[in-house]
């Protein structure tokens, strides 16, 4: 174990470089948990995005926003549930974090009403659904 090492900050207050690092090292599996998981919904939505298509099972993103909406975060939901179970998480943390693909349809009702466009929805989609990952992962941080 690192001694502590003292430092004086601008405000005379002294502080640990060890107990930074201590933090940096505790939130470092979580990060990492956070960048598979991300990688893992990437290869999900290519893969299997690739496999609906020759196939014939797509519809375009303009005529049916919410319907192919929820096909990429199923796509995604599958490659991470996929690899969270080889990293053997329980089948009740994969189904949670599975759900955070599926909150940002909450918004899919401003876009059938005109309120949202579909791009911008589909902005607004990836950046919560990135949040409600986040918030399941400091949930279960443990």
């Amino acid at each position: 174990m690192d001694p502590p090492v003292a430092t004086a900050d601008a405000g005379g207050m002294t502080s640990s470089l060890t107990q930074t690092s201590r933090t940096v090292r505790s939130w470092w599996p979580l990060a990492k948990h956070y960048a598979e998981m991300v990688i893992a919904m990437f290869a999900g939505m290519v893969v299997l995005g690739m496999l609906r298509s020759a196939a014939g099972l797509t519809v375009e993103f303009a005529d049916h926003p919410g319907t192919s909406y929820v096909l990429m975060a199923t796509d995604m939901a599958i490659g991470m549930a996929a690899w969270m179970r080889f990293r053997g998480h329980t089948w009740a943390m994969t189904a949670e974090m599975c759900a955070a693909m599926y909150v940002p349809a909450v918004f899919l009702p401003l876009v059938w009403a005109k309120v949202m466009s579909s791009t911008a929805f589909m902005v607004v989609a990836h950046t919560v659904m990135m949040v409600a990952m986040f918030v399941v992962l400091v949930r279960r941080r443990s």
